[in-house]
């Protein structure tokens, strides 16, 4: 088995559910791990783009088989590795199911949107930037209001045990400083953060292509890297109109 990542949030879903599959007592095959240089342009080179037509990661290859979509990956490790991160039994199964596709539709866009404006479109005027923005962060605080309200009645997003819906959603929510979603004042959600940062396996997740002591404060030259490189990638005259 292979995994094609970065430190990114969608990166860290799938390394996060590696650890916590392990944690579980799963005896996964021997994975291996490779950084993928997004600056460098590496998701689009000819050997990536045969595992992932859309060139973003991260991929999954398992024998001749490639899973692409972070969540998607989530929902093949979950049904090919029995665990009570997937339900086995139907109206479980999929009350998890939707709520992992609702961080896939909703709030990874949305945080990930608010995120380029805030942090990394430097070319574009900020009388430019003003409008999406605003527009980015309202939704994504709606969203945020959605889960803290799923959250008053159960410790997880759908009960008592952490499940993929989670694993999907708490790379982005705990970024929250960073995207500049104030969700300080919804208390609910910043419990649940630290409930699934207090986990063993999420820390080792978190691990994967960063620095130990970096895990919960990136250094300020990290920052400037990640800002630097997401301005790179942000930039208009870098997006690509065809593969």
């Amino acid at each position: 088995m292979k995994l094609w990542t970065a430190a990114t949030p969608n990166g860290w879903k799938v390394s996060i559910m590696l650890e916590e599959l392990r944690e579980q007592g799963v005896e996964l095959p021997e994975v291996e791990v490779r950084t993928i240089k997004l600056g460098e342009g590496e998701q689009f080179s000819d050997e990536f783009t045969a595992a992932n037509p859309n060139q973003k990661i991260p991929v999954l290859i398992d024998g001749d088989q490639s899973i692409m979509e972070s969540c998607a990956i989530l929902h093949y490790l979950a049904e090919k590795y029995p665990t009570s991160l997937l339900p086995l039994e139907w109206k479980p199964k999929w009350d998890v199911l939707q709520w992992l596709y609702w961080q896939a539709a909703n709030v990874g866009p949305n945080f990930g949107n608010k995120l380029s404006y805030t942090r990394y479109m430097d070319d574009v005027p900020e009388a430019d930037k003003a409008h999406p923005m605003e527009r980015f962060r309202r939704e994504s605080m709606r969203l945020m209001d959605v889960l803290s309200k799923r959250l008053k009645v159960r410790p997880y997003v759908c009960g008592d045990d952490l499940t993929i819906a989670d694993i999907a959603l708490y790379p982005w929510v705990r970024g929250w400083k960073w995207s500049k979603v104030i969700i300080a004042d919804l208390p609910l959600v910043m419990e649940w953060v630290d409930r699934v940062r207090a986990r063993p396996a999420v820390e080792r997740g978190l691990s994967y292509g960063v620095p130990k002591d970096e895990i919960d404060q990136w250094s300020e030259e990290r920052k400037k890297n990640y800002a630097k490189g997401g301005g790179q990638m942000a930039a208009n005259e870098k997006l690509r109109t065809t593969v």
